[in-house]
């Protein structure tokens, strides 16, 4: 419809732009082509925007969410999105649509995803041309899907990654009068500094661009104290700070939904696999961690079960998962040593670019008491599974030092404790020897799996500590936080 109308809208500036010519031609008029150029560009442009600009009553109702990326995978912008639906907005949500979204998200019928195509850029030539391509089709792209759509209130987009959208974003937003927001989960340069160099012409462009764009957002938000701080005092943007939380799905998994789960899980994954052996009359259905009495429908953990190590990942530059592989090599040793500790099953669940590196590496380990899977789990799984893990490990350091991971907000939300490789602004998420513990390197994670694993599964240790903790410090979550920081911005009178 909107699409429709710009077209309209455009022919009328064209044929009205004509009509000056005949008339000026029909007359005689004494006018040079320069001057008669200049007035017919200005009518079709001043008509052309015009009609991009004309509002009805549902405008101030509509509100663009923008990711130039997964939208399955980028949750914070999934919650914005749901955080709008509820407050009666109608959300139309662009980005490429590789992964399945959360659930939730599909059934409000206050959200319409707009799928756009993953670029990739010309794949010959030198790297430079890939690069130059792929901006201007994505461009082209946007171009083309915003302009299209009805007239929004607000375009929220996510940063990263935010070249070249940021610069095209503004510009719709200046062309048809909407506010633009941009929500800073990083710097882009910074995460392309890690493959490239911090030095790299592509690089150094990419911080240019986001030093010039980032600024011209009507507002801005922010994942950290310690970025809205640098925000503020180096690039002169006044941002909100809006922490994550975890939604309300997160939270401790009912042993029937746990036993559920690794039965399911336990079909493609053989970690998760009873290996004993069962009679004929034996009534219960078996995992590695859990019994079900199918008589009397009952679950219970094994005691003799392995603790559940889980790490969830983008498989990117920015996670070192050389150190988790080196942590467990060195907790096989002392479990053949003779320490007092389980045998482990860690599971590594997400997608990526590094995944098949590190899948290899992975296959040339010889372990006897740790087993490693790596499986990608459904928008519906990944909380369930959460809520049923004994120990959380993050290997997340920030390319920018400046954003906390996600992958930790929600294991909190399920009570998980964690042991996170240290940076910068980390305290401000991770309690050390609170809620969970912080490592430097593959030792000193090593001997924390010891530390949180000793006698396991007793619950009188730190490990039972930590979750008692997360437990009782349960604060504000995602909508309250939303509605408190984010909500008046929306609502802002003109």
């Amino acid at each position: 419809m909107a699409g429709l109308c710009t077209c309209t809208g455009f022919l009328s500036a064209f044929a009205l732009g004509v009509a000056f010519l005949l008339v000026f031609y029909g007359t005689g008029a004494n006018v040079t082509w320069p001057v008669i150029s200049l007035t017919v560009a200005t009518v079709c442009v001043t008509r052309f925007v015009r009609t991009l600009r004309r509002r009805d009553g549902e405008t101030d109702r509509r509100v663009c969410v923008l990711v130039l990326g997964d939208v399955g995978r980028s949750p914070r912008m999934q919650y914005h999105a749901l955080s709008l639906g509820k407050h009666g907005y109608k959300v139309t949500f662009v980005g490429v649509l590789d992964t399945k979204p959360h659930q939730d998200v599909l059934r409000e019928e206050n959200i319409r995803i707009v799928p756009i195509t993953e670029v990739k850029g010309l794949q010959v030539g030198p790297r430079i041309l890939t690069y130059v391509t792929k901006v201007i089709i994505q461009v082209l792209q946007l171009l083309y899907v915003l302009l299209r759509m009805d007239l929004q209130s607000h375009i929220l987009m996510q940063n990263p990654p935010g070249l070249p959208g940021i610069a095209v974003a503004w510009l719709v937003c200046v062309m048809r009068g909407s506010r633009f927001v941009i929500d800073w989960h990083n710097y882009g340069y910074t995460i392309m500094a890690l493959t490239h160099g911090p030095r790299h012409p592509l690089v150094r462009l990419a911080k240019w661009y986001e030093h010039v764009f980032g600024p011209l957002a009507t507002h801005n938000l922010c994942v950290t104290q310690a970025m809205r701080d640098d925000l503020q005092k180096n690039w002169g943007i006044r941002a909100t700070t809006l922490y994550d939380k975890p939604a309300s799905i997160f939270g401790e998994t009912p042993l029937k939904l746990r036993q559920q789960l690794f039965a399911s899980l336990a079909q493609t994954h053989p970690e998760f696999r009873h290996s004993g052996s069962e009679e004929a009359e034996d009534k219960v259905e078996r995992t590695t961690f859990s019994c079900r009495d199918l008589a009397g429908d009952t679950v219970t953990l094994r005691p003799d079960r392995p603790a559940l190590l889980l790490s969830s990942t983008s498989w990117t530059e920015d996670e070192d998962f050389s150190i988790l592989l080196k942590a467990l090599q060195d907790y096989e040793g002392l479990v053949k040593g003779g320490a007092s500790l389980p045998s482990l099953v860690c599971v590594i669940t997400g997608k990526g670019p590094q995944k098949e590196h590190y899948k290899k590496l992975i296959d040339t380990l010889h372990l006897d008491h740790v087993k490693i899977c790596t499986p990608w789990l459904e928008a519906e799984d990944y909380p369930l599974l959460l809520g049923s893990a004994d120990l959380g490990v993050c290997l997340h350091k920030s390319s920018s030092g400046l954003d906390l991971p996600m992958k930790v907000v929600d294991m909190f939300g399920c009570c998980l404790p964690v042991c996170a490789i240290n940076f910068n602004c980390l305290h401000e998420l991770v309690k050390h020897e609170e809620n969970g513990l912080i490592f430097r390197d593959a030792q000193e994670l090593a001997q924390q799996l010891k530390l949180l694993l000793w006698e396991f599964p007793r619950a009188d240790g730190s490990l039972g500590l930590f979750r008692r903790n997360l437990q009782a410090s349960r604060g504000q979550g995602w909508d309250d936080n939303w509605n408190q920081n984010v909500l008046p911005l929306i609502t802002a009178p003109r």
